[in-house]
Order: C-alpha cells, then sequence, then structure tokens
C-alpha cells in the first residue's frame, strides 16, 4: 500500500510539473517548424529565435529596420507572456553579416537600455529565411535580475556574454590560438569572480571558433580549467565568423549554488576532459549537443542521410534524459545545427516526431556552408546536423 500511495503521488507530482510549463503564442503568429514560439516555465521564458519578417511575411528594406523587426518579434513573445524586455536577461544574436554588429548596436540599446541581457553575438552561414535571427531566456520576477560585470544573474543562475579570444584592453588577436583561448578563457573566469563563482560552478558552454581555431588547440586549453569527468555540458559549434576578428568565442551558464550541480553520464558515455552528456542546475537540465553518432565500437555516423542522422541523435540525447529521469516531454529548448538549410523540412519531419502539442522552443541555424558529402575510407559519413537542449523537471 505504502508503494502503491508513492507512485501515485509521484505521478501527481509529474503532472504538477508538466502543468506549470506554458506555451506561450501570441496571435497571428505562425511558427515555421514543430516549435512554440515561447516556453515559460518555472522561473524562466524560453523564447525561441525570431527573425526580421513582419506578421504579413514582409522583409524590412535596412538592415536597422530588419533589426528592429527581430527585435519586435523577440518583444511581441515576451509581451505575450506577461513580461517586458527589461526581464530579458540573456539573448543570442545570429549574423548572416557578422560586419552588421556595429548597425546591430543602437537598436540593441534602444530595446534594452541601461540593464541590458547578456549576449553571445555569432556569424553564421544561413537561417531559415532570415538573415538575422534573435532567441532569448527571460526572468519571471524582475526583482531576481542582477547585472554584473560581463553576464546577469537570474533565477539561481549566472547568463554568461559572450567573451572572446583577444585582448579587451587593446581588442588585439594574437597570432597563436591557444593565447587565444586562454585570453577567452581568461575574461570568462573574470566574468565568475565577479559574479563570486568560478569555473566549478559553470553548467553550459558554447565554445564558437571560426577554421582559424583548430580543435585540438581549444579543447588542450579548454581542459585545464575543469574538473575531468565533471566538466559542464557543451554545444562546440564552428561557424562562419565571430566579431572584432576573433576565432574563439565562450558563452554559457553557471548556477550559483554549487551544491544544485550535478553532472549526468549514461553508462555508455564515456568521461571526458571536454564535456558532459548533461548537467542538473537546479530542476534544469542542460544536455551537450549530440549528432547521429553510434557509441561504442566501431562508433562514428553510420547513416549518410540527415533523416536517419536526426533519428540516431535523438536516441543520443534521450540515454541522457533518461538516465535524469526525464524524457522529451521535459524538454523547453532546443538548438538545431543543420549542415544544410534545404534540409530544413526533412529535419523537422523527424524532429517533430519526437514531441507532443507544446514542442520545445527552438533555433535552427546552418552556422557553416554544407560539407562535402564523402565517406571516409570506413564508410563513415560526415556530420550533417547536431542538436543540443534544455529541459526541466
Amino acid at each position: 500500500m505504502k508503494a502503491l500511495v508513492a507512485t501515485l503521488a509521484l505521478a501527481l507530482a509529474t503532472v504538477a510539473a508538466a502543468a506549470e510549463r506554458t506555451a506561450i503564442v501570441p496571435p497571428g503568429v505562425k511558427p515555421v517548424g514543430p516549435y512554440t514560439p515561447g516556453i515559460l516555465t518555472g522561473d524562466l521564458l524560453y523564447v525561441s529565435g525570431q527573425g526580421v519578417r513582419t506578421a504579413d511575411g514582409a522583409v524590412p528594406p535596412t538592415f536597422t529596420a530588419q533589426a528592429r523587426q527581430c527585435l519586435e518579434n523577440v518583444k511581441t513573445v515576451v509581451d505575450a507572456a506577461g513580461l517586458t524586455m527589461e526581464h530579458v536577461v540573456y539573448i543570442q544574436a545570429y549574423f548572416e553579416d557578422i560586419g552588421r554588429v556595429e548597425e546591430f548596436e543602437p537598436v540593441f540599446a534602444s530595446y534594452f537600455g541601461k540593464n541590458p541581457p547578456a549576449r553571445a553575438l555569432l556569424g553564421v552561414h544561413r537561417m531559415p529565411g532570415t538573415t538575422f535571427e534573435v532567441n532569448a531566456v527571460a526572468v519571471r520576477n524582475l526583482a531576481d535580475k542582477r547585472p554584473v560585470k560581463g553576464g546577469v544573474l537570474a533565477a539561481g543562475r549566472l547568463f554568461i556574454s559572450g567573451v572572446y579570444g583577444r585582448d579587451p584592453a587593446t581588442g588585439r588577436v594574437p597570432e597563436d590560438p591557444a593565447a587565444q583561448v586562454d585570453l577567452a578563457l581568461d575574461q570568462l573566469g573574470t566574468v565568475l569572480t565577479a559574479a563570486g563563482l568560478d569555473f566549478r560552478h559553470v553548467v553550459f558552454v558554447n565554445p564558437y571558433l571560426t577554421d582559424a581555431m583548430p580543435m585540438q588547440a581549444m579543447n588542450r586549453a579548454y581542459a585545464k580549467r575543469f574538473e575531468f569527468g565533471n566538466t559542464p555540458a557543451r554545444a562546440t559549434i564552428q561557424v562562419a565568423s565571430l566579431p572584432y576578428g576573433a576565432h574563439i568565442e565562450f558563452t554559457g551558464v553557471a548556477v550559483t549554488d554549487l551544491a544544485r550541480r550535478r553532472a549526468v553520464r549514461p553508462i555508455n558515455m564515456p568521461a571526458s576532459f571536454t564535456a558532459s552528456p548533461c548537467v542538473w542546475a537546479g530542476d534544469t537540465l542542460y544536455c551537450s549537443a549530440k549528432a547521429g553518432f553510434i557509441p561504442g565500437p566501431n562508433g562514428g555516423i553510420w547513416a549518410a542521410d540527415v533523416e536517419n542522422q536526426v533519428r540516431q541523435t535523438m536516441r543520443n540525447l534521450l540515454d541522457g534524459l533518461e538516465y535524469a529521469g526525464l524524457d522529451f516531454s521535459n524538454v523547453v529548448a532546443t538548438n538545431v545545427y543543420l549542415d544544410n538549410m534545404d534540409e530544413f523540412a526533412k529535419m523537422n519531419a523527424v524532429y517533430g516526431s519526437y514531441f507532443g502539442k507544446i514542442p520545445p522552443t527552438r533555433t535552427t541555424i546552418s552556422p557553416k556552408p554544407p560539407v562535402e558529402r564523402k565517406p571516409d575510407g570506413r564508410g563513415r559519413s560526415p556530420k550533417l546536423e547536431e542538436i543540443s537542449l534544455i529541459a526541466v523537471k
């Protein structure tokens, strides 16, 4: 009888938790894929990537007008959740032309004023139906938002603005890639210190790097900052360009209470110097980006088409979710990195089949030009997609 009561209590708790997840769909908004414009859950609102089109599908004639329309679209979702742009604590802005950053600055300032969110700026190859896109996270209680130099504290987390591999005083980018990475990580450490935290508190990191930054150079320097097997979750994305002439950028999230941080590692995923599969920050699970690889002996990507790679990716993501006691119904936000945006519909058809009536918020980009689809000497295929996610109990 006690076991039955406990089971019923757990079921009721699960239903109650699910009921707290509210879909935010402003009137007239028609998503172009299986995602929800906004999801309000717990202390935070997650906002899908918003492009530059007006409600009637028109594209404003200048970049400044497009950037303003993009932030208006973000505002529409934030307003529909009963919040304001002042509640926004983090954004990622994606530019098809990274040279437009200076034009974006006054538009950004006009929406966020004296208490702006943390942010990351990225140059990417292509996006679905837009040349500029912004996603966002907002905090429900404005009193819970506190800026620190280089970030914003909110909801028991520190949202970290992008830090770059350049000298912050002179703007100089060293020739040595390792020196660039160390400069960026030193700045990341400075932001953490300003919030009273350190590298142990970090739960998720996005290393963004251009072709000029060797992956191994980045990983060697990065691994020195974190504890083996207890590293943050991570989505390492090679992008077309970064602002300010940089070749490496780090952004991410840290938890303020170290007791609320716990790494999750399914048994089929070995401990790593560079990334944990997933990391808890209180009731929120941050999961590393996964691709369509088959783990274990003779591992690799064996599917040659994007549909089957997405299926394997979702299987890999589910490993982390299930090990944490969750499933796809708990997912509130994803980032999809698609090799070729011409396969957007194919990706959507498979991706959407894993979610119910309220799919998570989502941002989809093609970070770089498509790869050459040529198998290696063992017949393994190149990576055609990658997905990271955030889930909530």
